[in-house]
């Protein structure tokens, strides 16, 4: 038996967010011309523009080695916007926001190219009364970080980050490092050049609406906070599985691997967002100090016990939707004797006084089952008495599933009477899901970083307190030279990983 509620999220929440308010500003997208801007950043900002968060005082520049100019970047932009946007295209809208872009062709590796950049933004604000408001998105390699942080300074283009002539601010993308070491190196080269608060270090996983609702859920209900403890919950699984492989992603992955690439980003901070205490304050420091705090309570893993907590896999041959896939060694720029891991299941544990004792069984992997992303806080059984003193299965326990993609919303499993006599108990699933378009996760995150709520951004001691919880994970690893389980492509992982959880009597959730 189920029931299924579905609402307009605005109305359900009985708010109606503003649009943003309009902020004068010139962005400037060092890697302009590549596959990040063209599939993302640009259908983003048009995107914004539609929503009226980009008014006439803001300008895009694009700055990379192509050989474009104003016309052929925006055409580039606007190929970019009819594939990838999650609105059509309009005239209406180009016309608006064609405008805006702007390119400048140039190295990354050249001072004289930096000097130039510095003419042109200054010509582009004169024109667009942008204040000196800048921002620059390094959508670069990691290896470029340093130096077009020291050619935007040499050119005199980094200001302070709320100064007289206008603030300053910088995006970073993940990853930051590919261990706690390297984290560190790119922290201090930052930190050379800008102060923290002009930081923004970009994970898209963060900006996507239901992570952002997570806080919502839990302080804005106060039927959730009372039983959000080791009182009531039993255990709490975070699950992002993908169907696709490696796809044009393989010479990063390979030297990444799942549990770089999705846990020491994307499920830390979605961990921390469900374990975290009532931050004092919506201020972003407040909420980032109360993440922070989750991951300095997480249980260092021991070597002895990375083999019994940890599971990591890697797709071979196997069939998704009814096709036939390759194995991952079979992947185009994989080597055949790859050990990068594509799946990871761990348990952990947060130990604080609210979660002691609860685990956390996080997992996630490419060529899976089906395409998740899900929490599911599984409460505690009822006593074996009443109801529950008969039933063989005893009945399930209740379930707080909330799901992240594709289906954004949440579902709550209870247990029920079903219509008829004798008396039979059955679940019932109460299902609340959005009936509207969600923005882009890049949406949400630009529009914050120009108006300066970092919020959704990782603090140097948060990205590098994610790096110490998986460090040991990654050295033993390295020290046992063991190779990953292999699970068929189309699966839900390797069998190992069913058999971690069953130890402790429970199973993982369909996928």
């Amino acid at each position: 038996m189920a029931t299924v509620l579905t609402h307009n999220a605005a109305r359900l929440a009985g708010l109606v967010h503003p649009l943003p308010r309009e902020v004068a500003c010139t962005l400037v997208i060092l890697g302009g011309a590549g596959d990040l801007s063209h599939k993302k950043l640009l259908p983003a900002l048009y995107n914004l523009t539609l929503d009226g968060a980009l008014g006439p005082k803001f300008a895009i520049l694009g700055f990379s080695l192509e050989p474009l100019d104003d016309e052929k970047y925006r055409q580039f932009a606007r190929d970019g916007i009819e594939s990838f946007s999650r609105r059509a295209l309009t005239e209406a809208g180009w016309d608006k926001f064609a405008p805006l872009l702007h390119f400048l062709s140039g190295s990354f590796t050249e001072t004289a190219d930096y000097q130039k950049l510095k003419q042109r933004l200054g010509d582009i604000e004169s024109e667009t009364g942008t204040g000196g408001n800048r921002v620059f998105y390094f959508a670069v390699p990691p290896q470029f970080i340093e130096r077009c942080s020291a050619g935007l300074t040499q050119a005199g283009l980094i200001g302070q980050a709320d100064g007289n002539r206008g603030f300053t601010r910088v995006v970073i993308e993940k990853p930051i490092g590919h261990d706690l070491a390297s984290a560190a190196e790119i922290n201090n080269q930052l930190s050379k050049y800008f102060a923290e608060n002009q930081v923004f270090r970009i994970d898209h996983y963060l900006g996507k609406e239901t992570v952002e609702n997570l806080m919502v859920l839990r302080f804005a209900n106060s039927i959730f906070e009372p039983i959000w403890t080791s009182r009531f919950v039993d255990h709490v699984q975070i699950t992002v599985a993908e169907q696709e492989g490696v796809g044009t992603r393989a010479a990063y992955y390979d030297k990444a691997g799942a549990l770089r690439d999705m846990v020491q980003s994307h499920l830390l901070q979605v961990l921390c967002m469900i374990a975290m205490e009532a931050p004092r304050s919506t201020h972003p420091d407040a909420v980032r100090d109360a993440k922070l705090d989750v991951l300095l309570s997480l249980r260092p893993f021991e070597p002895a016990d990375v083999g019994k907590s940890v599971v990591r896999g890697q797709y071979e041959q196997g069939l998704v939707n009814g096709e036939k896939v390759a194995a991952y060694r079979a992947e185009e720029h994989i080597p055949s004797d790859s050990n990068t891991e594509t799946f990871v299941a761990l348990k952990c544990y947060i130990e604080n006084w609210r979660w002691a004792g609860v685990p956390f069984y996080l997992r996630t992997g490419k060529r899976m089952t089906n395409r998740a992303s899900e929490i599911a806080i599984q409460f505690k059984r009822v006593p074996r008495i009443l109801y529950n003193s008969r039933p063989a299965p005893p009945l399930p326990a209740n379930v707080l599933s909330i799901r992240i993609q594709p289906d954004e919303g949440l579902s709550l499993n209870i247990v029920g009477k079903q219509p008829g006599s004798p008396l039979r108990l059955g679940p019932v699933k109460v299902d609340f899901h959005s009936s509207i378009a969600s923005p882009e996760a890049y949406e949400t995150l630009l529009r914050d970083v120009i108006t300066g709520d970092q919020t959704l951004f990782m603090r140097r001691d948060t990205v590098e307190a994610a790096w110490r919880f998986i460090q040991n994970i990654l050295d033993s690893w390295e020290v046992s030279g063991s190779e990953p389980f292999l699970y068929p492509a189309g699966s839900s992982g390797p069998t190992e990983a069913a058999v971690m959880i069953a130890r402790d009597g429970r199973t993982w959730r369909n996928l």
